[in-house]
């Protein structure tokens, strides 16, 4: 697994969402983007 730096650029990815799929793609050249991570459920995180 990669390690990404504070402040670099996201690699690109895309998700299955019940609409199909989502990709970071298609944020680009938008105002703001927030990614949120979030530990393992049911883990002390």
């Amino acid at each position: 697994m990669a390690t990404i730096e504070v402040g670099s650029t996201a690699p690109e990815f895309c998700l299955p969402a019940t609409t199909g799929e989502i990709c970071l793609r298609d944020f680009r050249g938008k105002k703001a983007v927030v990614l949120y991570f979030y530990p393992k459920d049911s883990t002390a995180g």
